[in-house]
């Protein structure tokens, strides 16, 4: 059978699936994996089949279905979990991904789209489900989760988080958002979640009593040290939430 005739075939068969590897389609193909890398080149050269990374391709167009599966375990997390739950109304410029598996690049660009990768250790990844998409499941932080990220890895502003939770009361379980806190194990991010959820009418200082000591933290680290001292929570307020 000419390479020809098994193109169409073989994205046939590996359309069924979010993405797939050379590996996966040179077992398909029963060839060795000059062959199979033949034609994976002409596929992707004439369109129709996208490449990923080096091995790894997909013959669907869409950076969101792909993103969560380039990487295992991982989830889509930060402002991509937070617009997927309708949760906000910016449009993510990039998809982001938080996974426990080390890679050398944490930045891939597929269809015109950039995949940011956090890695972290096993331990944070907890608070993420599956949900269908375009046809297939994907990986994504649910709500609370996706918040606790933001705070964990200091990848968007208190005042964005904050403003976030304002605007979205009765859409988050202020208890679990305290769990998730908590399970992380970082002190400081607990602090500032319990001070952002006292300034919407939720004291949380009996469950957080103990993650509160005396040397003080930012509540937003990326902004100036300067501000009032909390002193309830022991957080330096240099952002105006």
């Amino acid at each position: 059978m000419t390479i020809a005739m098994r193109g169409p075939q073989l994205l046939e068969e590996l359309g069924k699936k979010p993405l797939f590897t050379a590996r996966e389609a040179r077992s398909l193909l029963g060839g060795g994996p000059a062959h199979t890398n033949l034609l994976l080149h002409r596929l992707v050269s004439s369109g129709r089949l996208f490449r990923i990374e080096k091995g790894m391709y997909s013959v669907h167009d869409d950076p969101f279905l792909v993103a969560s599966r380039i990487a295992w375990p991982s989830y889509l997390s930060f402002w991509s979990a937070l617009r997927y739950h309708g949760l906000t109304e910016q449009v993510p410029q990039a998809i982001w991904v938080v996974t426990s598996k080390r890679r050398k690049r944490l930045r891939l660009r597929f269809c015109g789209t950039d995949i940011l990768f956090t890695v972290t250790s096993e331990r944070n990844l907890f608070g993420y489900e599956k949900k269908e998409f375009g046809g297939f499941e994907i990986f994504v932080a649910d709500p609370e989760k996706a918040i606790v990220d933001c705070l964990l890895f200091g990848k968007v502003s208190a005042a964005e988080i904050h403003e976030v939770l304002e605007k979205n009361r009765g859409r988050f379980r202020p208890g679990r958002l305290v769990d998730y806190a908590a399970r992380t194990g970082n002190r400081a991010l607990a602090r500032r979640l319990g001070l952002m959820l006292e300034r919407l009418g939720q004291d949380f200082s009996g469950r957080l009593a103990g993650k509160v000591y005396p040397q003080p933290v930012l509540l937003d680290p990326r902004s100036p040290p300067k501000g009032r001292l909390n002193a309830k929570w022991k957080v330096i307020e240099n952002v105006v939430l």
